[in-house]
């Protein structure tokens, strides 16, 4: 008899245990790579209402083919479809993210000095135009930066869950290759010369 009360004790505490553990948040099954940063909940980011709603409309996997079409903070708007026949880089970051604001330098070189190569960024957090304008004046880039709705993100892509997280798109508009955490120039160029691209410059001087 007193096995059984034990036994039965056990489980209830088992169960209680189970249902008091903090839940992760929706699509954060795996930590965040060695130099990334977590972005923050949906939970802490809105209202949980709101959280929930949308919490559905994240992206598991990222599409073979994305598109992207999106409006960026200078007023133009930009079209991954527009930009086939060059490599293109979509990365995700955010201001409050120290890794992502280390590689922009590297990414703005690669826009500006190779032909072949254009950048995108994704500002993945919840603030305004104004602020993200404000925060550009001090820290300038060369490609064009977007603000992600992160409780819509865009369908194509998975939902990023460390930043920064990278997308090299080839250009028949095929994903090449995912990089999760910073990336330098290098990177990138090697990326493109495994996959049948340009490949990278050897002389000294180049970006990166």
């Amino acid at each position: 008899m007193r096995v059984s009360l034990l036994s039965a004790a056990l489980a209830c505490a088992v169960a209680l245990s189970a249902c008091n553990a903090p839940k992760p948040p929706a699509n954060d099954t795996t930590p965040p790579a060695a130099g990334t940063t977590k972005p923050p909940s949906a939970e802490s980011a809105k209202p949980s209402a709101i959280a929930n709603e949308n919490a559905n409309a994240q992206t598991a996997a990222t599409q073979d083919f994305p598109t992207l079409s999106i409006d960026t903070v200078d007023g133009k708007r930009f079209d991954l479809a527009e930009h086939k026949g060059k490599w293109v880089v979509v990365n995700f970051w955010a201001t409050w993210c120290s890794p992502c604001l280390k590689e922009m330098p590297a990414l703005s070189a690669l826009d500006t000095m190779r032909e072949h190569i254009d950048v995108v960024g994704l500002a993945y957090e919840d603030t305004t135009l104004d602020a993200m304008r404000a925060f550009l004046k001090k820290h300038p880039v060369s490609y064009p930066i977007a603000l992600v709705d992160v409780y819509s993100p865009p369908k194509d892509f998975e939902t990023p869950a460390g930043l920064p997280t990278t997308w090299l798109i080839a250009p028949d508009g095929k994903v090449a290759k995912r990089f999760i955490g910073p990336v330098e120039a290098h990177d990138i160029e090697a990326a493109i010369a495994a996959a049948g691209g340009p490949a990278e410059p050897a002389q000294a001087g180049g970006p990166g």
